[in-house]
């Protein structure tokens, strides 16, 4: 059985996760941490990391980037796997993170969609076959209450194209102005907010008299608690190091 503790139990996601936990046969949730607690868990909930005690297989964190000094504490502590499904941290955050994972194995995606992680690889095909000769734009779509802009996963498709690309890229993230000519050296990100929308990814490659366009559209949060599960899973006997979608997909790390 392999016991979980859900960080940031209370939010959305962390609801989404415990229903699927719950109807897991092989996972089990010891206990949960948030800063509001829910009601009706099966499950202890703290407040915080140190007011937590119970031992774990791994944690997912669904929660916010000011959680994540707490949750490295608690999982080095533990000796336990770490699932990060959260965007937004600093270049000082993501530097802790990279440090940790010396210690234990840390998963960190920046969408935890198996469908975004499928055409992260399809664009890198894509960004490798055009090379310069097409100006290329991400165009993303969320909730009218997501915090961080643009989204993790419109970073992480455009570092891959960037990877695969002869000459990299700079990212426009805010074209205005009337010297907004657009810069064949860049690739344009665009944030849209509103609604309801759960997640939109557009990507447009412009060339010569053509257009390719790739897109993906996540349809209810499912599929990330879904994702996160499935990394969950797969980190938590791994050796310490840090550990991405590419790894779970395309790589066999034993």
């Amino acid at each position: 059985m392999l016991n979980v503790i859900i960080s940031g139990c209370g939010g959305y996601m962390g609801n989404v996760l415990t229903k699927l936990i719950e109807n897991d046969d092989n996972m089990e949730i010891v206990a949960g941490v948030d800063k509001t607690p829910p009601a009706n868990r099966k499950y202890p909930v703290y407040l915080s990391f140190e007011d937590c005690s119970i031992d774990t297989n791994v944690v997912i964190d669904f929660s916010h980037p000011s959680v994540l000094d707490s949750v490295l504490k608690y999982a080095l502590d533990k000796k336990c796997a770490l699932v990060l499904a959260v965007t937004g941290y600093t270049e000082a955050q993501n530097k802790k993170v990279l440090e940790a994972s010396n210690s234990i194995p840390i998963f960190q995606s920046g969408s935890m969609s198996l469908g975004v992680n499928l055409l992260k690889k399809l664009l890198k095909q894509a960004a490798a076959a055009t090379g310069n000769d097409f100006d290329i734009e991400i165009i993303e779509r969320h909730h009218n209450r997501k915090l961080d802009a643009p989204s993790g996963t419109a970073l992480l498709l455009a570092d891959a194209i960037n990877e695969s690309l002869p000459d990299k890229k700079t990212y426009n993230c805010s074209r205005s102005g009337k010297s907004a000519k657009r810069s064949r050296n860049e690739i344009g990100i665009h944030a849209i907010r509103g609604g309801t929308i759960v997640g939109e990814h557009e990507v447009i490659f412009a060339g010569n008299d053509e257009i390719i366009e790739l897109k993906h559209t996540s349809l209810s949060r499912d599929s990330f608690a879904t994702g996160a599960i499935r990394a969950a899973k797969y980190i938590y006997d791994k050796k310490p190091g840090h550990y991405n979608m590419d790894d779970m997909l395309w790589r066999n790390n034993g």
